[in-house]
C-alpha cells in the first residue's frame, strides 16, 4: 500500500519508550516537515536498563528518569500526556483517556508490552513489578520497611519472613535483581544493626536453568558464579511452578508434582513473562487475523509497518516482525527508532522505504553493587567493575540528548575502575 506524500502530515507517535522517543528526536534532529506528537501518560521517560540503579540509589532520579520537557527541550515535538484507548485505524484516529480525539497522518506504535503474572493467582495484587520509576520505589520503600520492622517483632517466624525475598523468573531482569538486592539488602542492613545472615534471597524459575532462551544465555555460567559470590548466596529454586503469591507467601509446586507448597516471604517480586499491551488488542477489529501472531501482537514488515495499514509504523516489544524478529533490548529498539524515523522522511518525499536489520552488538548485565558483565559481540567477556562500568557508560550513551548524556556520564566516570578482568568467549555452538 502506498503513502501519500506531505510536507504538512501529521505523525502522532503513542508511546514515549526508546522507539517512541528516538523516532521523534531522529525526525526534528533532521527537520523532518510537518508536526511531530508524542503521546504518553507519563511525565518522565523510564530509562528501564538502569532502574537498579534507582532502586539502588546509584544514580538519582532525574539521570534514570528524565523528564520529557528536558529531553523535548527546543525540538517542537509537541507532547501530550494523556493515555491512548482505542485507535481507529480506518479513520486513521486515537481517542485519548480525556475523552478527546487526535488525529493522524502517519502514526507510530510505539507502546511495549506489559507486564504477564502466567495465570498465577494473587500475583498481580501482590507482587512487585518492576518496569516503571513508581515501581522502583515502592519496592525500594517497602523492602526498608521489612528491615526496619524485622528488628522490632519477637516473633521468629515473623522476623525470618520479613527477611526473605523471593524473585519470581530468572531471565535477565531477575537474575539482575537478585544478584543486586545480593549485596544492596546487606548494605541497608547492617548499619540499622541487623545480622545479614538472616538475609535470605530466592531465585525462583519455572525452567530447569537461568537465562534459558535468552539473548544473554552465553552469560549463563558467569552468572551463576556471580550469584553465589554476593555478599548473599542466592538460592535456586528452579523447575517449579509458580501457583499463586499472597502477602505472606509464595505458592508453587515442584516439577512432576501436585503438592502446594509455600515459601514465606514478606517480599515477592515478578519478573517474569511478559503481555501484550490492552492497547494493542482495539486494532484486532481492523487488523486481519493472519497479521496477529499467536501471542497476539501484531505482525509487522520488515520496513516496520502494518501489512494493511501502510501509514502505521510499530516496533519494540509490542510487535513482532514477521521476516527479522529481534529480542525486546534497548539497543535494538534504539535502531528501531532510527530506521522509522528514516522511513517516515522517505515516504514524506515518495522515495523506497528500507528494512531496517538492527544489530545485537553484545549484553551487558548487573551482577550486583559495583559489578557486572559485558559480552561484547560474543567475543569478549569484560567482568567486575569494569565490566559495571561499561555496561553503565553504554547505557548512559544511549540518552536520548547530549547534555543529559553529559551530566549522567560524568557521575559514573568519577571513578576509575579498580579491577579489570577479561575474558575470551569460548565458541559458541552453531544452530
Amino acid at each position: 500500500m502506498a503513502i501519500n506524500a506531505s510536507d504538512s502530515a501529521t505523525t502522532v507517535i503513542v508511546g514515549g519508550g526508546f522507539v517512541g522517543l528516538f523516532t521523534a528526536l531522529h525526525l526534528r534532529h533532521h527537520q523532518h516537515a510537518g508536526p511531530i506528537i508524542l503521546v504518553d501518560p507519563q511525565t518522565n521517560f523510564v530509562f528501564k536498563p538502569m532502574l537498579y540503579e534507582l532502586l539502588t540509589e546509584e544514580l538519582p532520579e532525574s539521570v534514570v528518569c528524565p523528564s520529557y520537557g528536558e529531553l523535548l527541550a527546543n525540538s517542537d515535538v509537541e507532547l501530550v500526556q494523556a493515555k491512548v484507548t482505542d485507535v481507529q485505524l480506518a479513520e486513521k484516529r486515537l481517542v485519548l483517556d480525556s475523552g478527546q480525539e487526535q488525529h493522524y497522518d502517519y502514526l507510530v506504535l510505539a507502546v511495549g508490552s506489559v507486564q504477564g503474572y502466567l495465570g498465577a493467582k494473587g500475583a498481580e495484587e501482590y507482587a512487585f513489578a518492576f518496569r516503571s520509576q513508581t515501581e522502583a520505589i515502592a519496592l525500594r520503600d517497602h523492602l526498608k520497611t521489612c528491615l526496619e520492622k524485622s528488628l522490632t517483632t519477637e516473633d521468629k517466624a515473623e522476623k525470618e519472613r520479613l527477611l526473605t525475598v523471593a524473585i519470581v523468573g530468572a531471565g535477565p531482569a531477575g537474575v539482575e535483581m537478585a544478584a543486586t538486592l545480593a549485596d544492596l539488602l546487606p548494605s541497608w542492613y547492617v548499619p540499622m544493626g541487623g545480622d545479614i545472615n538472616d538475609l535470605k534471597i530466592y531465585l525462583v524459575n519455572h525452567a530447569p536453568g537461568i537465562l534459558a532462551g535468552d539473548a544473554n544465555s552465553g552469560l549463563k555460567r558467569c552468572a551463576l558464579e556471580e550469584l553465589q559470590a554476593r555478599t548473599i548466596p542466592v538460592t535456586l529454586k528452579l523447575g517449579v511452578g509458580v501457583k499463586g503469591v499472597t502477602p505472606e507467601s509464595l505458592q508453587f509446586v515442584e516439577t512432576g508434582e501436585e503438592e502446594l507448597r509455600h515459601l514465606d516471604t514478606g517480599t515477592t517480586i515478578w519478573t517474569a513473562g511478559t503481555a501484550v499491551n490492552p492497547l494493542l488488542k482495539t486494532l484486532a477489529a481492523e487488523i486481519p487475523p493472519e497479521e496477529i501472531d499467536r501471542h497476539g501482537q501484531p505482525l509487522v514488515t520488515s520496513t516496520l509497518q502494518l501489512p494493511s495499514f501502510a501509514e502505521v509504523f510499530a516496533a519494540g516489544d509490542c510487535v513482532t516482525v514477521k521476516e527479522n524478529p529481534k529480542p525486546a533490548l534497548a539497543q535494538i529498539a534504539y535502531q528501531q527508532g532510527a530506521a522509522i524515523a528514516k522511513n517516515l522522511m522517505a515516504a514524506q518525499k515518495g522515495k523506497p522505504l528500507v528494512s531496517p536489520d538492527p544489530q545485537l552488538r553484545g549484553t551487558l548485565m548487573k551482577l550486583g553493587l559495583n559489578n557486572g558483565v559485558a559480552n561484547l559481540f560474543d567475543r569478549v567477556r569484560i567482568q567486575g567493575k569494569a565490566g559495571d562500568l561499561l555496561r553503565n557508560a553504554t547505557y548512559l550513551e544511549l540518552l536520548p540528548t547530549p547534555l543529559h548524556n553529559f551530566k549522567a556520564t560524568t557521575q559514573w566516570l568519577a571513578e576509575e575502575p579498580s579491577t579489570v578482568s577479561i575474558v575470551p568467549m569460548p565458541p559458541q555452538p552453531r544452530n
